[in-house]
């Protein structure tokens, strides 16, 4: 039987919170900065006001690690699971300001009604408000008694019974009394295993721990400039979103404005698209599987600890190493001409909006062959064309939507054992053969999500051959998704629930098309049979109801590039099934010449 490697001993909130106080308790950088919503610290206190369980708080002693401040633990009580609940209590009961995931220090009051015995996040209205206790801290502070604060609050309001108050708030101040469970990791368990702990413990987000973790190794290493590359990165994830907060870093953090990453980070400031808005773990993700030629992150934490996996041992030569492939990797990712590049690629392709990037992982892989061709010399013309092809392959296949590390993996250690260009095209021609076309595409349309790849993929096959809105004469579909076009439905929604149709029949991504608003309002709810008809009149001299396309040639390619029948225009209009077969069949083939065309 395996020894247990831990000790569960329950510890009263006071308790705690005095070890906060004292610095005994700890948080590194293994965890994230605060991110609750002031909402969840309320429920919190409410939770403990009556007397419901918080869960258990995980901890680890061990004197090599680093702090927040980059200061050696010296033994003090790691946390490594329960940072939001301690860091939510030293805010609303000790009054300490927190820092956000955005940079700010800011103060979460929680306010407290006596007489309804029931909390609130603070604001205005309850600071003027006298029935309220506007800041629950003044409770907690040692140097108020409650004969002080109940006094004051029966002052403020008269119809108050002071000894119920009194009851209430001392009843109030006993929660530091309640008992939160401390699970204790014992001394001699090393970084790694200490890191699979909180992995597991956090197995929800299991990809997203694994970045975490990845980012505590980065920025406990001084030695090799760990602690800027960590800020780096933080800080061109939120200045991508952010181009203003690039001010408030100048002003704000001398020590990085100093640094050769700043320079390489002051086009942000211009920065006005929202086609790929990077996390840090997408920038972790590309800058180590292009630097070092693989994709689980896991191997960038033993390598960033020193790992040798063919000795087994850790050596001090690699994390030399590593964390310089790293630092060229971020300096890639964030250089401007290449990030330019990767977002024209995309753009080029038909992909305009956000809207239209479907999986993140597509467009980082997309982003880790734009940096690898580049590196290898590859023409521009040709690396262009080959980025746009795997991009919109991926996206038809789903190729890294499952597993996307695995998929990295393999992918980044083919390109390296076949050669970038040879690969690439293979597993093109292997994932695209002409059935795919012709028969599984048409098939995987069956769908009313909206999200649907492969309805992004003929949104984007639009934008690249330039086609015209539905019954648009000047308007084209790259317009209307700038714009925000109508989503019309070529059997109008209403028509198809009076036939009893559910939700998901009348919403097949085969019955719409995009179209302008006032085309969409002016067919409503007519049937089919009838609208066509009078799309048939008004190309005969009959009146202009929708849109301007009075031409019938005209009318015909427009509705062919939309990928309706043209029989419809001579009122052959098929069973609504028949036409969302005949739809996605031509649907699939408009992608394809799309495919063809990048």
């Amino acid at each position: 039987m395996a020894t247990q490697r831990y000790s569960v001993t329950p510890h009263p909130i006071e308790t705690l919170l005095t070890w906060v106080k004292s610095g005994e308790i700890a948080i590194p950088e293994i965890q994230r900065p605060f991110v609750w919503e002031a909402t969840k610290v309320r429920n919190l206190l409410d939770s403990l006001y009556h007397g419901y369980p918080v869960g258990y708080l995980i901890s680890w002693r061990n004197p090599t690690v680093k702090l927040k401040d980059g200061t050696p633990s010296a033994g003090k009580r790691i946390l490594i699971d329960g940072q939001q609940r301690v860091t939510a209590l030293m805010a609303a009961l000790l009054g300490k300001e927190v820092l956000t995931k955005d940079y700010d220090s800011v103060n979460i009051r929680i306010a407290f009604h006596p007489l309804e015995e029931k909390f609130e996040v603070s604001n205005p209205a309850i600071r003027k408000d006298s029935s309220w206790i506007p800041d629950i801290a003044q409770v907690f502070d040692s140097n108020v008694s409650l004969t002080e604060l109940t006094d004051s609050y029966a002052k403020g309001n008269p119809e108050a019974e002071s000894r119920q108050i009194s009851l209430v708030l001392e009843r109030l101040r006993k929660i530091t009394n309640n008992h939160v469970g401390l699970i204790e990791l014992a001394e001699d368990l090393d970084i790694e295993t200490v890191t699979e702990i909180f992995i597991r413990v956090n197995s929800a987000g299991s990809e997203l721990s694994q970045a975490d973790f990845a980012m505590s190794k980065i920025a406990v290493n001084e030695i090799y400039g760990g602690n800027m590359l960590r800020k780096a990165i933080d800080y061109f994830c939120h200045l991508i979103a952010a181009p203003e907060f690039l001010t408030t870093i100048k002003n704000n953090d001398k020590a990085f404005s100093n640094s050769e990453f700043f320079p390489q980070m002051r086009w942000l400031k211009d920065a006005n698209s929202d086609i790929y808005q990077p996390t840090y773990t997408d920038m972790l993700r590309v800058a180590f599987t292009s630097e070092f030629g693989r994709g689980r992150l896991q191997d960038l934490v033993a390598l960033l600890s020193g790992r040798n996996f063919e000795t087994r041992q850790f050596e001090e030569e690699i994390i030399e190493r590593s964390f310089s492939q790293l630092k060229d990797g971020i300096l890639a990712f964030t250089n401007k001409t290449h990030f330019d590049r990767i977002t024209m690629i995309l753009r080029s392709a038909g992909f305009i909006t956000n809207d239209l990037i479907g999986s993140r992982n597509a467009v980082n892989f997309a982003y880790i062959l734009y940096l690898r061709g580049r590196s290898e010399g590859i023409p521009a013309a040709d690396l262009e064309q080959m980025v746009r092809r795997w991009y919109a392959m991926s996206i038809l296949s789903s190729r890294y939507t499952g597993s996307p590390e695995t998929a990295f993996d393999v992918d980044i250690r083919q390109i390296a054992s076949q050669g970038l260009l040879p690969y690439t095209r293979a597993v093109i021609d292997a994932e695209l053969p002409d059935t795919f076309w012709t028969v599984l595409l048409p098939q995987s349309m069956d769908t009313s999500s909206a999200l649907s790849p492969y309805f992004i993929a003929f949104k984007a096959a639009q934008v690249k051959l330039g086609d015209k809105g539905f019954l648009s004469r000047d308007i084209t579909v790259q317009d209307l998704l700038m714009n925000r076009g109508d989503w019309h439905h070529i059997f109008p929604r209403e028509y198809l629930k009076k036939q009893n149709l559910a939700r998901g029949r009348y919403n097949q991504i085969a019955n719409f098309a995009l179209t302008q608003s006032e085309i969409n309002i002016a067919i409503g709810m007519k049937s089919p049979n009838d609208y066509f008809e009078e799309l048939n009149k008004q190309c005969n001299g009959g009146e202009k109801k929708y849109g301007g396309i009075t031409d019938e040639n005209e009318l015909r390619s427009n509705l062919k590039v939309s990928c309706i029948p043209e029989e419809m225009l001579d009122g052959d209009i098929p069973a609504y099934d028949d036409f969302l077969e005949i739809r996605r069949t031509h649907m699939a083939l408009k992608i394809k010449v799309w495919f063809e065309s990048l």
